[in-house]
């Protein structure tokens, strides 16, 4: 019985083991960390991530093409004719169906990412059967002046990007 009873209390030599387990994984952590650490993207890489545009020299009517992430960024100052066409199609017209009022912020702006959503051609600006609209000349695809499918094989409307507008001339994208 009193054999027992030592087996069961611990000794010198488990707090030895317990304590050297902790020690190498402490220095397992402190090894893995660098190169954990260098997966974190460097600073070129977040500098990039956000865009700043002076959108206050842009004209009425024109589209500019800025880069954000490497991917082109249309930015269209919309005509009052563009916005009230855009407004007054009915959404059961649309194979992806998206008001033009959810889909900009303001209405005289439009921001979209650039790239066909069919195969990831760059589509032509101002170009196609709608004013202010954009065409990809790959596959026929046509989208309308908010950016909305309107003919051809793209399944979706042109993207959105995360943007927000600091004050009346200056549009942060990202």
């Amino acid at each position: 019985m009193a054999a027992s009873a030592i087996e069961d209390e611990p000794t010198r030599r488990d707090f030895v083991f317990v304590a050297t387990g902790a020690m190498g994984v402490v220095a397992a952590g402190f090894a893995a960390w660098p190169l954990i650490d260098q997966m974190n993207p460097d600073a070129t890489t977040l500098a990039a991530a956000l865009t700043e545009v002076d959108i206050g020299n842009i004209a009425e009517g024109q589209i500019v093409t800025v880069k954000w992430r490497g991917k082109p960024i249309f930015i269209s100052h919309r005509t009052a004719t563009e916005v009230e066409a855009a407004r007054a199609v009915p959404l059961s017209e649309l194979r992806d169906p998206a008001s033009d009022e959810s889909r900009v912020q303001k209405p005289e702006w439009l921001i979209v990412i650039g790239i066909c959503t069919h195969l990831g051609c760059v589509p032509l600006k101002n170009a196609g059967p709608f004013e202010g609209g954009y065409f990809c000349p790959c596959h026929g695809s046509v989208y309308d002046a908010s950016g909305r499918i309107r003919q051809g094989p793209a399944p979706y409307n042109l993207y959105l990007p995360p943007y927000k507008f600091e004050n009346d001339t200056k549009l942060t994208i990202g």
